[in-house]
């Protein structure tokens, strides 16, 4: 308790430090994965992709993060076997080890998992710098499990969503009259889906509170509000018969250039959600304990302060503006060929799982989500569309990430706890 009556003011300066420099980390190197698909068909280019990143990631952090960032503030560490100094020690050593991976990772152009790293980090100071009491493994195994579900039930998703682009547009005799008239469709899906999200877990800490019916009574006006605005572009759309003597479905792609603009939002707002508590989570913990005065038991009753979150979304948007162009480039163009017909499934199925994953507050692996996806992709497409040495590499990078956290972690816990005694 002594330590925190001492140092409280520059264990809290310190956390806000650490915690700005995760999320810096989260927006260089996990928005690719928002991003990415989008960079990759063409449909956007690197400097539209970040700007509209920017906007919603913002906005997917602050309005929608509070979820998941309860799981990962007091859901892992078991405050009944732990010291409120070691607790401080322990997430600020998480946060700082799992930003430094992130950063090496970055100028490797490696795309890697934060929520692999953050956790990782978490349980490597619990068990060694604590006791192997201290984690609380029941609840690693949900967390764990998503690891493999997530990419799945994403690769599920986006093959049906490519198959039913196949049958209803491309596979038709007027493939450019059947992509304005169905796209509208999944234009209003991608609307009525994150504003569900938004509604029903996002707005709580911003002092909004509606019922379920309010909640999906706006998500329908929301999606048709999108649905008219999208229609209104692909008026302008004409088909291109010059264009289309070269690449068949060159004026149907251009359709799908114009819904993967409202996917990449949607996307981007569902990382900026689901991953700002990679971030935030910990600094959370420290700022919750702190305030506190020492009392660990308020971890799983105190909400995440708005100026956490706010933190948080101002990292994500830094780092990505800063230092995001090379892990996009390297999502978007090495793993597949992508047109915008495939990067709509790939990114209508990662956020569709994502959301529902933050929804719940399980932190699910964007990365692991949306390579899924593109896997879904590629075996509807056949398997020799993937360019499997590099999702190998992808692969390999998830395998190390968690040690290299937990290792990292465990370094900075043993200085700051010798630093400050």
């Amino acid at each position: 308790m002594s330590l925190i009556a001492d140092y409280g003011f520059v264990l809290l300066v310190m956390a806000c430090l650490f915690g700005f420099f995760m999320a810096w980390g989260v927006g260089a190197n996990d928005v690719a994965n928002a991003m990415g698909t989008s960079v990759g068909s063409r449909a956007l280019t690197i400097k539209q992709a970040i700007f509209i990143a920017m906007v919603f990631e913002f906005c997917g952090a602050y309005f929608a993060g509070g979820q998941v960032t309860d799981t990962i503030k007091g859901g892992i560490v078991d405050a009944s076997v732990i010291t409120p100094d070691l607790m401080v020690f322990g997430m600020l050593s998480a946060l700082l080890a799992a930003g430094t991976w992130l950063m090496i990772a970055t100028l490797k152009g490696w795309p890697v998992s934060t929520t692999h790293s953050i956790i990782g980090a978490i349980i490597g100071f619990a068990s060694v710098g604590v006791s192997m009491d201290a984690v609380k493994w029941a609840a690693i195994g949900p967390i764990v499990a998503s690891w493999v579900v997530s990419p799945l039930l994403s690769g599920i998703v986006a093959f049906l969503l490519f198959m039913s682009v196949q049958k209803l547009i491309i596979d038709t005799d007027e493939p450019f009259r059947n992509a304005k008239r169905f796209v509208p469709l999944y234009m209003f899906l991608t609307g009525f889906m994150i504003s569900v999200m938004t509604f029903t877990k996002g707005l709580k800490h911003v002092g909004i509170s509606l019922s379920s019916g309010e909640s999906v009574l706006l998500s329908v006006g929301v999606g048709i509000l999108v649905m008219l605005v999208g229609i209104a572009i692909l008026t302008r759309i004409k088909i291109d018969e010059e264009a289309d003597k070269t690449f068949h479905f060159s004026s149907v792609e251009k359709v799908f250039a114009v819904l993967m603009i409202f996917t990449a939002c949607s996307m981007a707002f569902a990382h900026g959600a689901n991953d700002v508590a990679n971030a935030v989570g910990p600094l959370a913990a420290v700022v919750n304990v702190i305030n506190a005065n020492g009392n660990l038991e308020i971890l799983a009753k105190s909400p995440v302060p708005a100026w956490v979150l706010l933190l948080g979304a101002v990292g994500i948007v830094i780092g990505l503006a800063t230092y995001g162009y090379k892990v996009i480039a390297t999502i978007g163009k090495e793993i597949t060929e992508l047109t915008p017909s495939r990067g709509f499934a790939a990114e209508l199925a990662t956020a569709s799982t994502v959301v529902g994953a933050s929804a719940i507050g399980l932190p699910v692996s964007t990365t692991h989500t949306l390579v899924g996806a593109v896997l879904g992709i590629g075996i509807a497409r056949g398997i020799g569309a993937l360019n499997l040495s590099v999702v190998g590499s992808i692969f390999m990078s998830w395998i190390i990430t968690l040690p290299a956290g937990a290792i990292l972690s465990i370094v900075f816990f043993s200085i700051l706890r010798g630093i400050f005694g």
